[in-house]
Formats: C-alpha cells, structure tokens, sequence
C-alpha cells in the first residue's frame, strides 16, 4: 500500500505541473499596449583626459 501512495502522489504531482505549464494563463497584468517614446536621445560623451 506504501508505494501505490507514493506513485499516486508523484504522479498528482506531475500533473498539477503540467496543468500549471499548458493550462491558460492566470496573469492579471494591466493591457498596455505599445507605449510612444517621448523622450530626448542621450548625447554621447566627450572624451575625458584620463
């Protein structure tokens, strides 16, 4: 009775994580869609004398 539990608990395991993995996604971010880039470019810097 001891290894029937010990496979029926690893394999209750395995299949959550496959449940998890294929199963839709449970992410609750915000819908931001492409963001417009409003700001200056960076200037290159001047060599320094070091």
């Amino acid at each position: 009775m001891g290894i029937s539990k010990f496979f029926n608990t690893i394999g209750n395991y395995i299949s959550e994580a496959v449940a998890r993995i294929f199963g839709p996604n449970d992410d609750r971010y915000p819908a931001t869609g492409v963001q417009p880039f409003s700001g200056d470019p960076v200037q290159k810097k001047q060599e320094s004398d070091w």
